[in-house]
């Protein structure tokens, strides 16, 4: 969720902000149809069974639990029974800001279900050599959440998101306004300067005949996000020769997002006469269904060492989108007709479009040693730069979006490690995780990337197994409110996201 404001109301407008786009690449909560969407819904935090989560995820050459097709679909091919997991997760995102030296902090819990699947033969047999088995499997796993409050607070000496506004505004009769620069207008934030129709100045710069309009009010942004990707695989693989598996996979992927949040800016240092503060509320909800393939193998040369590949192809997301946003300004002085409230709601708005996802390709490595202990090692490769736009439904072709995405996103390296260790019927585990930078250098979020920590304990018996696991993903990253990136200070934004999973399983 990385982004600068970019509001829908206007192509025109949509396609000037591209040009700044271009070079600001900031993180946003609620936008929509530019490069935060597709690189929101490409990115995949792999997710799963607690085995799988507390060993990293790294399991494109281990296979055996269902969690793994949708890394690898040949996986399913090591399993010679029936076997049935759920795995409900608990979590806590911990999300601390800084704005202009000002710290803040905020949480948010979620309880979901994370993983659901079978497995089950269909041919089975004693052979040694040959087609041994054949199974067939279906797995739901969460491949991403998007939970999360998010609280900005602090001092602006020097910007307001008016000055957005009035950026919209300046070389336009107010009976020209787009909807956004409109409504500011509406609310008494922004106004034509002396001797001037079409130059505008804000309540806190150049504001009508006020000479004593000033900055130094308090900015707070208060955020939250709802949602997830998820993917239901189904997943046909066998087993030739106990020596090579093999398997497919189709993924019916989901995605639901709601990025809601509040903009205040409040006088309350008093230097604006008759003025309190005023309110920015953007809302965006986004629903969608994606379809991808899955093909992959792997070979296991000799007892103690297995090799994963598997190629994803891109999924294709038809997504839908509905958009709305209010200013609203709050004044010491009353009126017959608003009192002392000025509201000016945007027109919402409705889209439907398509978003075709990077395709992923996947390499791993993995050691047994006996029945003592495992190891396994992963690298993914993912080329953000193929996301695309598509088959808008006002015929908007989308070339400046998918033209930005190609400027500003890059080729990334993922990569993930794994360890389990056996005592007896307990297994304890581990793994890291590192999620590669999708900016390219010179962007303002050229260095975020992701990092996981890992552990875990597992009790197994003959048809049974409980698994429990804890997993931190942490990044940090700088955050653009609004576009004036002259005067607008970053905010500093680190997250803590803290998972608990626990998986019942059955064996039949």
């Amino acid at each position: 969720m990385t982004g600068i404001v970019l509001h829908k109301k206007n192509r025109n407008m949509k396609k000037a902000g591209l040009i700044i786009l271009s070079v600001f690449s900031v993180f946003l909560s609620a936008n929509s149809q530019n490069v935060d969407d597709a690189l929101r819904y490409s990115q995949l935090f792999y997710s799963g069974t607690a085995r799988f989560n507390s060993m990293g995820g790294a399991f494109t050459a281990l296979g055996g639990d269902l969690s793994s097709l949708s890394l690898n679909p040949a996986g399913v091919g090591i399993y010679r029974s029936f076997e049935f997991t759920v795995t409900p997760q608990l979590l806590y995102n911990n999300v601390k800001t800084v704005f202009n030296n000002s710290p803040s902090s905020d949480f948010r819990y979620n309880f979901n279900l994370n993983q659901a699947g079978f497995v089950a033969n269909i041919i089975s047999t004693e052979n040694t050599k040959g087609l041994i088995n054949l199974n067939v499997a279906y797995s739901f796993v969460r491949t991403n959440n998007f939970n999360e409050n998010i609280t900005i607070n602090g001092i602006s000496n020097n910007s307001s998101m008016a000055d957005y506004w009035v950026s919209l505004a300046n070389g336009n009769n107010k009976s020209n306004l787009n909807d956004l620069a409109w409504a500011a207008y509406a609310t008494y934030l922004i106004d034509t300067i002396p001797g001037s129709n079409t130059l505008y100045g804000t309540i806190w710069s150049h504001y009508g005949d006020s000479t004593n309009s000033t900055y130094g009010q308090t900015m707070r942004r208060i955020i939250t996000n709802d949602g997830y990707t998820g993917e239901h695989s189904f997943t046909i693989g066998g087993n030739f020769d106990n020596k090579v598996y093999f398997g497919a996979t189709l993924g019916i992927s989901r995605l639901s997002y709601n990025g809601h949040y509040q903009h205040i800016e409040a006088d309350d240092q008093k230097l604006i006469y008759d003025f309190e503060n005023f309110t920015y509320t953007d809302e965006l909800e986004a629903s969608g269904t994606g379809y991808s393939l899955k093909l992959g193998t792997i070979i296991r040369p000799v007892e103690f060492l297995r090799l994963g590949f598997s190629f994803h192809s891109p999924v294709i997301y038809r997504i839908h989108e509905y958009f709305q946003d209010i200013v609203s300004s709050k004044w010491e002085f009353y009126d017959s007709e608003h009192n002392n409230n000025y509201v000016e709601p945007n027109t919402p708005m409705r889209y439907s479009y398509t978003l075709t996802t990077p395709f992923r390709v996947d390499a791993g490595v993995a050691f047994q040693l006996k029945k003592l202990a495992i190891f396994s090692a992963d690298y993914e490769l993912v080329d953000y730069r193929m996301a695309r736009f598509s088959k808008a439904s006002d015929s908007y072709d989308y070339y400046n979006e998918n033209q930005s995405i190609k400027n500003i996103l890059k080729t990334t390296s993922n990569i993930r490690l794994g360890a389990e260790f056996r005592v007896n019927n307990m297994y304890l585990r581990g793994g890291y995780g590192h999620y590669g930078k999708a900016f390219k250098q010179g962007e303002i979020n050229e260095n975020l990337d992701y990092n996981s920590i890992s552990f875990g304990v597992g009790f197994r018996q003959a048809n049974f197994f409980f698994d429990m696991a804890f997993t931190n993903l942490s990044n940090a990253q700088n955050y653009l409110m609004y576009l004036d990136p002259s005067y607008l200070q970053p905010v500093t934004i680190t997250t803590s996201k803290n998972t608990f999973t626990a998986t019942l399983g059955f064996k039949f």
